[in-house]
């Protein structure tokens, strides 16, 4: 479990050195963002990795990888928003940001590390493919959820679909080194 937990490490450490250094440029802008808006960007990211893994071919620059590192962020993003009350400030400081996004991921690593010891860790005989096909599913059941009001009977709520979609992106890149 120590490689798992120091690759798993890494691809954070990479996601948010990229999240870290975005916040700097932009500050928070994607604090305008609702929840569908997100949705939506990790669904752009996710199809665009299945249109190349569909096609073998890309003709923008920016390749898999670093789709799913933006995959692993907007989902930070999702949680962190979810989190905010609604008169929260737009402009967060960075260093509030960097820990709010140390908060989020290790919740996904605790999550990463309960669901290996019961299955384990089934995901590194999965394919890269099965991975965007399972964000894919998820961001459905989020639209789901949204769409029933944020209610659901038995099932998770948003940010439980959010913890996978972030260790389902680590995995797929944990598997691409």
């Amino acid at each position: 479990m120590s490689t798992t937990s120091q690759q798993y490490d890494k691809v954070i450490s990479d996601c948010k050195d990229i999240f870290v250094k975005k916040a700097t440029d932009y500050g928070t802008a994607w604090r305008v963002l609702r929840t569908i808006s997100i949705v939506d960007q990790i669904f752009i990211k996710a199809q665009r990795i299945r249109t190349i893994q569909e096609k073998g071919e890309q003709k923008v620059s920016d390749g898999i990888a670093a789709e799913f590192k933006g995959i692993v962020n907007y989902a930070v993003i999702g949680l962190i928003q979810l989190e905010l009350p609604a008169g929260a400030p737009e402009e967060l400081k960075t260093g509030e940001v960097a820990s709010l996004y140390e908060e989020k991921v290790n919740l996904a690593k605790n999550l990463m590390q309960d669901k290996n010891h019961d299955y384990g860790e089934a995901w590194r005989s999965m394919s890269q493919e099965s991975f965007v096909d399972l964000i894919l599913m998820k961001l459905q059941r989020i639209r789901q959820i949204l769409s029933n009001d944020g209610k659901t009977l038995i099932s998770e709520g948003i940010d439980a679909n959010y913890l996978d979609i972030i260790n389902y992106a680590i995995f797929a890149l944990i598997l691409m080194k």
